[in-house]
């Protein structure tokens, strides 16, 4: 059986390693022995600004398990800067909306191993033109497309894009739990790995993500560091958890 991953996600806002709330009320964070970690420049998009190389290149330097970034990608060009600044994977949002052959273009520059098509979903219930009843959003969630969620990543997987993160705009930031409707719709929908996102509380949240939700890897951040929490949790204490409740894990290692 394949494990499951857990990723860590570092946002990013003026050079700074941030979390946020609902892409509020920001935090520094850290890490340790994450199976990947994913860095969005979370106010590129919206600023419309190039993602920021020099917090790329200074994260790449120091760490040491797959590195995924987003934020601010706009051509293949961008794409090259952002591997050669230490990426393995290029998460690309906002932009593969407004440009989809970003995706393909991508995908044939570098493989669809590189590319990671994230999306930011909202749920406003059944209507024309939505029928899963999940809307794509995009600039940090401010801005409505009228694009059917699970249409888009079905979409975004035929134009070539590797993996497919799923982030609820209503569960972000709440540790109430992922929203499982959406993220097994679109497992259900693709046959590229999903990776949940959005609403991680307690260890029982993140083993629903792996198994009932149909995803592959969960994002992970607030229940990290967060001090509304009233205890964090280590990485090696989720790992252990995880498989505990038999969910197949990389194991955390002693010194590794």
């Amino acid at each position: 059986m394949l494990t499951r991953r857990l990723i860590a996600c570092f946002d990013v806002v003026e050079g700074r390693v941030t979390k946020a709330q609902q892409f509020q009320d920001n935090i520094e964070l850290y890490a340790d022995q994450i199976d990947e970690i994913v860095f969005y420049d979370i106010m590129a998009s919206a600023q419309k600004r190039p993602i920021d190389l020099a917090t790329v290149r200074d994260v790449g330097q120091h760490v040491f398990v797959p590195f995924t970034v987003g934020g601010g990608i706009r051509s293949v060009d961008d794409m090259f800067d952002v591997l050669k600044a230490g990426a393995e994977k290029i998460s690309i949002d906002s932009m593969a909306v407004r440009n989809p052959q970003i995706v393909r273009d991508g995908a044939e520059a570098f493989g669809s191993q590189c590319v990671v098509l994230s999306t930011q979903v909202k749920h406003v219930g059944v209507r024309d033109g939505i029928p899963s009843g999940y809307e794509i959003f995009i600039d940090g969630a401010r801005q409505a497309t009228g694009l059917d969620a699970v249409d888009w990543v079905r979409r975004g997987e035929d134009l070539g894009a590797g993996e497919i993160v799923v982030n609820s705009i209503d569960r972000d930031g709440t540790a109430s739990g992922y929203d499982l409707t959406i993220t097994q719709a679109v497992a259900d929908a693709v046959n590229v790995p999903v990776i949940a996102s959005g609403g991680a509380g307690t260890v029982d949240h993140i083993a629903a993500g792996l198994t009932d939700g149909g995803a592959s890897a969960a994002i992970v951040s607030s229940i990290l560091y967060s001090p509304r929490f009233e205890r964090n949790l280590g990485v090696r204490e989720l790992k252990a958890a995880l498989l505990a409740l038999g969910v197949p894990m990389r194991p955390w290692v002693e010194g590794g």
